[in-house]
């Protein structure tokens, strides 16, 4: 367990979190895998705070994670979407924030659409703000929980070579992977076609610990895992890619290509998969697939950043903590 003590009220990225700060999180994670573990998957810790779930941009997978773990902490929920909501009657960003406030909500989990969102919600909001998603920019709970899964898998990432294949230009999990990775020790390769690469890093400018290689057969020679994004299909529309035959036949993941990285190393995909495309089934659903984990992992990791974000303590797993004891 890290000796450090969380001192942050919202998450919105990782880009300047510590190493000591990322361990934090994750090792709070494993107490509350515990929890999910039991017959009664109910702990105490949030009784009476209420957790607004403002989804203004489509998600099953996270907002559906971050209701389980708000409900499995014993938090309030109250969820809103764009559609069929004000925001879809042209309310402003900060008209919504100002009915967040009246709802009185302690923690707000924010997907949208602008990046940015929401920083300019923590700015204007009491509650804390827990980024769920923000256009392009970044993802923070899923590269923790992509940390938190590797190093389960692992052991340890450091020293570690991970590759993220596809459409890293628009990723945000690409970015809140590496902002999570790198500070953990772990070295990063970027694959994928040059048209969906920053073209900052393509000149040379990518981040510190993160190298590019468009050939994925290299790329994963030796590797330690591999993470597939999702191509999102109206890319081939926009002529970034010349067909999706083309793109599964050079950056796709198959048996032959996984077959290259390292005795047992694990896949990851953030999901949702076009399966066939960025990643064949057989791998998708194989031996070294850890994706359905991730799942898990994620209930677990967002159970521990609201906890986090709502009692400014570490959960031990070593040592139950009292606010962790089931409700009867």
């Amino acid at each position: 367990m890290s000796d450090v003590s969380w001192s942050r009220r919202h998450v919105l990225a990782a880009d300047d979190w510590t190493k000591e700060e990322i361990e934090l999180v994750l090792d709070t994670t494993q107490p509350m895998l515990e929890v999910l573990s039991r017959p009664i998957r109910r702990a105490p810790p949030l009784r009476g705070r209420t957790v607004i779930l403002y989804f203004s941009e489509a998600s099953t997978r996270t907002r559906v994670s971050f209701e389980i773990a708000a409900k499995t902490l014993s938090a309030d929920v109250v969820s809103i979407s764009a559609s069929g909501s004000s925001v879809e009657k042209g309310e402003s960003l900060l008209d919504t924030v100002r009915t967040l406030e009246a709802l009185g909500g302690d923690i707000v989990v924010m997907r949208h659409a602008s990046s940015g969102a929401p920083y300019f919600v923590a700015q204007r909001c009491n509650a804390a703000v827990i980024n769920a998603g923000d256009g392009w920019h970044a993802h923070p709970t899923q590269g923790l929980l992509d940390a938190y899964t590797l190093r389960r898998a692992l052991g340890s990432l450091d020293g570690r070579r991970i590759v993220i294949a596809g459409d890293v230009l628009h990723s945000r999990v690409a970015r809140s992977d590496i902002e999570t990775f790198v500070p953990l020790g772990a070295r990063v390769t970027l694959s994928g076609p040059p048209t969906l690469m920053p073209p900052a890093w393509l000149r040379g400018g990518a981040p510190k610990g993160v190298e590019l290689e468009p050939d994925l057969d290299r790329a994963l020679d030796g590797a330690d895992a591999v993470i597939a994004l999702r191509l999102q299909r109206e890319r081939q529309d926009a002529g970034l890619i010349p067909s999706l035959r083309e793109y599964t036949r050079v950056w796709g993941l198959t048996e032959g290509r996984v077959a290259r990285m390292r005795d047992g190393a694990p896949v990851l995909h953030p999901g949702p998969m076009n399966e066939g495309i960025e990643i064949e089934p057989a791998v998708a659903h194989g031996p070294r697939s850890l994706i359905e984990s991730q799942v898990t992992n994620g209930v677990a990791v967002r159970m521990a950043l609201l906890y986090l974000v709502a009692t400014g303590e570490a959960a031990s797993a070593g040592e139950r903590a009292p606010s962790l004891e089931a409700v009867a």
